[in-house]
């Protein structure tokens, strides 16, 4: 993606935008925080549970974020159901996790390949009413026993071949409901020992493995518009980079042999599994390949050193708009998906 430094200025009628996606810091949108964005506008803002109250304080602080957001920035969130959600009871209904489909999936094939369709469109269906864009799942990382629970019951299971049919099912339910699915974490988060959050996970090469953990991204890569990278650091491919930040992991597996060229994001760069400052790590990964990096935490003085120092990408704008309008023409009708879902899973 090409970029320039053109900060503010105007481009065929529209704001150059920051290849960035950042947090806010609460559950009301801050003066400072409106003006920073108006000044240098991002890509786009993901909120987190400490910026959810209940649906009238989220409808507010989306309508303050739109006012101040260009017009193609997204709205993104996390919510695969289970562990990883941001809008919960009393106020969002509870959703299962992708593994309560996985052991499903090993009594009824064609019932959990339904339920993960519904899952999408249930989910998609509540962020798409409170305003979002973007719902970062469907998780294909594997679970693999043994190693980090991390991932765990966020899987589809551990059959590559299944996980990337019931990744591609929800991910068709989260556009059935009008929003941009994010397949994550590539090229593969499920043999990381430890928690990329707390600490840098170090996956030794296995070319079996290896091959078993790109399948699910390799399947669905021409399918799934948008993906994430994993902060793992895989022995053997690039010994001395974590994927985030690798050009070798992102051109030659990411690009290379999984073949995608859609839009992509890095994880949560304020990870612990990496080292330096805010901006040199989205320096690093916009440097190794990432379209969009994405910093979480809402901190003001970090989220302004980025935006102030981060070149903008002239082209984003379009790809943004391009990926709202191609999940907006696949939304369906509502209905209770979620009821469905339930009803398959045996969840009363």
């Amino acid at each position: 993606m090409r970029r320039c430094s053109r900060e503010g200025r105007q481009l065929h009628g529209g704001l150059i935008l920051k290849p960035v996606i950042l947090g806010v810091s609460g559950p009301n949108l801050t003066s400072e925080e409106a003006a920073l964005f108006r000044r240098l506008p991002p890509a786009g803002v993901i909120l987190f549970g400490r910026n959810v109250v209940d649906p009238a304080q989220l409808a507010s602080l989306m309508h303050d974020l739109r006012a101040v957001l260009a017009p193609e920035a997204v709205m993104m969130v996390d919510q695969e159901g289970g562990r990883v959600a941001r809008l919960r009871p009393p106020h969002w209904r509870a959703h299962p996790s992708a593994g309560a489909i996985a052991r499903l999936d090993t009594r009824d094939p064609a019932a959990a390949l339904r339920a993960a369709w519904a899952h999408g469109a249930a989910i998609g269906a509540e962020c798409r009413a409170a305003g979002f864009d973007v719902v970062a799942a469907p998780v294909l990382d594997r679970a693999i026993p043994g190693q980090s629970d991390v991932v765990g019951d966020r899987s589809f299971g551990g059959d590559p071949e299944r996980v990337a049919e019931l990744g591609l099912a929800m991910a068709e339910g989260l556009r059935a409901a009008g929003v941009i699915a994010v397949s994550k974490h590539a090229p593969g988060h499920g043999r990381a020992r430890v928690d990329s959050h707390l600490v840098l996970p170090r996956v030794p090469f296995d070319a079996e493995a290896w091959g078993a953990d790109l399948a699910p991204f390799r399947e669905t890569a021409t399918l799934i518009p948008w993906m994430m990278t994993a902060h793992i650091l895989y022995e053997g491919v690039d010994d001395d980079r974590p994927g985030t930040l690798s050009p070798t992991i992102i051109g030659d597996a990411i690009r290379g042999e999984i073949g995608f060229d859609g839009l992509l994001l890095s994880d949560d760069l304020a990870m612990n599994a990496l080292e330096g400052t805010p901006l040199t790590r989205v320096q690093a990964s916009l440097a190794a390949g990432c379209d969009v990096a994405v910093y979480c935490p809402g901190d003001l003085a970090a989220n302004t050193a980025i935006l102030e120092a981060v070149p903008s990408a002239p082209g984003l704008p379009s790809i943004l708009a391009a990926a709202r309008t191609l999940a907006a023409s696949g939304a369906q009708p509502a209905k209770d998906w979620g009821a469905e879902r339930d009803l398959l899973l045996g969840i009363g």
